[in-house]
């Protein structure tokens, strides 16, 4: 059994901690908070009262290098929400004295979201030939970075960012917290940048206020290959000279009408090919929950030396260094470019 604590209390730690109590090689002994509070699992005030195999940080932006460098420094693996930190020097503040230690992962788990995860895997496998670019207008900042680059395959290295923003009404029904009952259109910023990563690779962000919760934005990718492309859930490629086949990408999602296995993804597939399969069958998981149970199983994986690096901290930095270019470049209306970083 590998364990954890979590610092930090908020909405994000609780699906940790409450995730991790339905994996069976993962164990949440604790949260670590600044004040007494009454939680589901046990609390501390520091560090020094629990023995985890790793820790898991959600806390705030600014609060978040500290947190890391005083785990570093107690020889303890990290896996840190996002972002690492919250500005460009603070990232490379957070690279010295912690970068070398290899002990920090973020906790970046877009592409370990199921239908994400089933267009890599079509992606990866070369069904659409060299992936060239990818469009993603459905999540902000270095979340959309880090599907751009995980489809293109990109590196760290400079990057170009061009950006502009827009404002028009929109009605906003839904929020984290639920219906708004407000019919009436308010002001919505919707930020568009090109991003050149080089080498012909390229992205298109494009995010408008509250579209993670706002279903009146479809949620879009599309990622462009040499021999097709993907949009959202079909594919067109070219698969002999003169034949061009329109595939969808079908999730088997269990408990409709006849089937009474209850609700639950099963998989997802493009024709006869499985491109994502349901680990946590049975658990009736979201596919956000599906995601951070992936995401905390490769953490611990790694962390035990029986598995690769979930996302390095070189990674989740790279993807909020980029992602504060395009907040530059939409702020200035001039192009930004980003210099290899010293995590390169």
């Amino acid at each position: 059994m590998t364990s954890f604590a979590v610092v930090g209390a908020g909405w994000r730690a609780e699906m940790f901690w409450r995730l991790a109590a339905g994996l069976p090689d993962v164990e949440c002994l604790g949260a670590v908070v600044r004040s007494p509070r009454d939680l589901p699992i046990p609390t501390f005030t520091s560090l020094d009262e629990i023995h985890p195999d790793f820790v898991v940080t959600a806390v705030p932006w600014d609060v978040n290098p500290a947190v890391i460098t005083d785990c570093v420094s107690r020889g303890l693996p990290v896996l840190a929400e996002t972002p690492p930190a919250p500005d460009a020097d603070g990232l490379r503040e957070l690279w010295k004295t912690a970068g070398d230690t290899g002990l920090v992962q973020v906790a970046e788990q877009y592409l370990m979201v199921p239908a994400h995860a089933a267009r890599l895997s079509a992606v990866r496998d070369g069904v659409i030939g060299e992936p060239t670019q990818v469009q993603v207008s459905s999540t902000h900042m270095y979340h959309a970075i880090s599907m751009m680059r995980g489809f293109l395959g990109a590196g760290r290295g400079p990057v170009s960012v061009r950006a502009s923003r827009t404002t028009a009404p929109l009605v906003d029904p839904l929020t984290r917290d639920g219906w708004t009952d407000d019919p009436e259109p308010k002001p919505a910023t919707t930020t568009i940048a090109t991003i050149d990563f080089g080498d012909g690779l390229s992205g298109l962000y494009d995010f408008t206020d509250n579209q993670w919760h706002n279903q009146l934005r479809f949620r879009r990718i599309v990622v462009r290959g040499t021999h097709g492309e993907l949009r959202d859930d079909e594919v067109v490629r070219l698969t002999e000279p003169r034949t061009i086949i329109r595939t969808p990408l079908v999730r088997r999602q269990t408990g409709y009408d006849l089937d009474l296995d209850g609700f639950d993804t099963d998989t997802i597939s493009l024709g006869d090919r499985v491109l994502f399969r349901n680990p946590y069958v049975g658990r009736r998981l979201n596919d956000e929950e599906i995601a951070i149970s992936t995401l905390l199983e490769r953490m611990a994986s790694w962390v035990r030396g029986e598995g690769p690096a979930p996302y390095p901290l070189a990674e989740g930095a790279h993807d909020h260094l980029v992602a504060l270019a395009v907040e530059e470049a939409a702020d200035t209306d001039r192009t930004v470019e980003v210099p290899s970083p010293p995590w390169a």
